[in-house]
C-alpha cells in the first residue's frame, strides 16, 4: 500500500489569475487550433471541443450544430455499425469510438478520427488492442482511453495512439469513483497527461468534469488539446430522448438505462453510471455560443489572443470556493429604525 501525499486538483479547486492585457475585445480571440498528429501525420483545424460519445448527445442533429461552429462530434457507439451515414457533412470533424471488439468496424471508417473507448485503459488487453488498430489502420488518426496518469498516457501513445482520452470518474453521470473508489482529480490528470503526451508530440482529450465554460477554460489552460463535454450538451432539441414535463433524461454509458437499451447486461459487470433528468434548454446552438463566449472572455482576461497560447498565459490559484452563492437573509433579524 502506498499513499501519494501530493496535492491533486479538480476544476473546482482553482481559479485563473487575471493579467494585464493589451486586448480590447473578445472578437480578437481565435479559438481554432491546428493539430498535426504523431502517427497519422494528418492535420486537423477547428475549435477543439467535442461532444461525448453518449446516446443522448452523440446524435446526427448535434453533429449538424457542432459542425456549424467547426467543432467535433463523437457519435454514440450504436451508430457505428448501421447508421454512420446519418452523420452528414464535415466528416473530418467526426471521431468514431468503438470497443476492443469493434476494430473491424472502425477499419471501415474513411475519414475523421477513430478511437478505442473503454472505462479502464490500464489493461494489457487494451494496449494490445491499440497496437492492433494501428496495424490495421496505419494512416488513421487514432484516439484511445481512458487513463489518468502520465505513464499510461505514454504507453498508449507508443502503442499507436495519436490522442489519449483522459478522465476516470469525473463525469456528471459517472459513478465509478463512488462504486469503485478509483479515480484521479481531473485537472491534475489533464496537466500531468498533457505534459507526458506533448513530450512525445502527441495530444490529449480532457474527458469529463466540465459543468461550465469556465471548466472548459481550465482544461485548455491545463494543457488539454481537446475537451469533451456531455452534460453541458444534454437537454437540447438535438438530443436523443423525449421531453416530458420540461425535462429530458441524460444517462451514463455504464448506467442501467444504457445497459437495458443496448442489451449489455452480464453476470460480472455492475452499474457504474446513473440516469438524471435535466431541464429542457432549447436549441443547442445558443448554449454553444454561450460556451464559446465564455472561453473568449477568459482569454481576454489573461491576454491570450489565441486558444493555443492560453496555457502559457495561465497562473492557477488554489481556492476554497470558485462560485458565488446566493445567500438567504430570511433567517436574519434586520435592525429597524423607529420613526416617530
Amino acid at each position: 500500500m502506498l499513499i501519494n501525499e501530493e496535492i491533486k486538483l479538480d476544476y473546482s479547486d482553482v481559479l485563473i489569475r487575471p493579467k494585464r492585457s493589451t486586448m480590447s475585445s473578445r472578437g480578437e480571440v481565435n479559438l481554432e487550433r491546428t493539430h498535426k498528429f504523431l502517427w497519422s501525420k494528418k492535420e486537423w483545424s477547428g475549435i477543439p471541443i467535442m461532444s461525448a460519445n453518449m446516446d443522448t448527445v452523440g446524435t446526427p442533429s448535434m453533429h449538424t450544430v457542432l459542425s456549424k461552429h467547426n467543432m467535433v462530434t463523437c457519435p454514440a457507439r450504436h451508430y457505428l455499425k448501421n447508421s454512420a451515414k446519418e452523420f452528414k457533412g464535415k466528416e473530418d470533424n467526426i471521431c468514431w469510438f468503438g470497443g476492443v471488439d469493434e476494430i473491424d468496424d472502425l477499419k471501415e471508417v474513411q475519414s475523421g478520427f477513430i478511437g478505442l473507448d473503454v472505462a479502464n485503459g490500464y489493461t494489457i488487453k487494451f494496449v494490445d488492442a491499440v497496437k492492433k488498430l494501428r496495424e490495421k489502420c496505419p494512416k488513421a488518426t487514432i484516439a484511445a482511453g481512458n487513463v489518468v496518469t502520465a505513464d499510461m498516457t505514454q504507453e498508449l501513445i507508443l502503442a499507436g495512439a495519436d490522442i489519449v482520452k483522459v478522465g476516470i470518474g469525473p463525469g456528471s453521470v459517472c459513478t465509478t469513483r463512488i462504486k469503485t473508489g478509483i479515480g484521479y482529480p481531473q485537472l491534475s490528470a489533464v496537466i500531468e497527461c498533457a505534459d507526458a503526451a506533448h513530450g512525445l508530440n502527441a495530444h490529449i482529450i480532457a474527458d469529463g468534469g466540465c459543468v461550465s465554460s469556465g471548466d472548459i477554460v481550465k482544461a485548455f489552460a491545463g494543457g488539454a488539446d481537446f475537451v469533451m463535454i456531455g452534460g453541458m450538451l444534454a437537454g437540447h432539441d438535438e438530443c436523443d430522448g423525449t421531453l416530458e414535463n420540461g425535462v429530458m433524461k441524460f444517462y451514463g454509458m455504464a448506467s442501467e438505462s444504457a445497459m437495458t437499451r443496448h442489451d449489455n447486461h452480464n453476470t460480472y459487470r455492475g452499474v457504474e453510471g446513473k440516469t438524471v433528468e435535466v431541464e429542457y434548454r432549447g436549441k443547442a446552438d445558443e448554449t454553444i455560443k454561450d460556451i464559446l463566449s465564455g472561453i473568449r472572455s477568459a482569454c481576454t482576461y489573461v491576454g491570450a489572443n489565441r486558444l493555443k497560447t492560453l496555457s502559457k498565459c495561465t497562473t492557477f490559484v488554489r481556492v476554497n470556493n470558485t462560485h458565488n452563492t446566493a445567500v438567504s437573509y430570511t433567517h436574519l433579524t434586520l435592525p429597524t429604525k423607529r420613526i416617530v
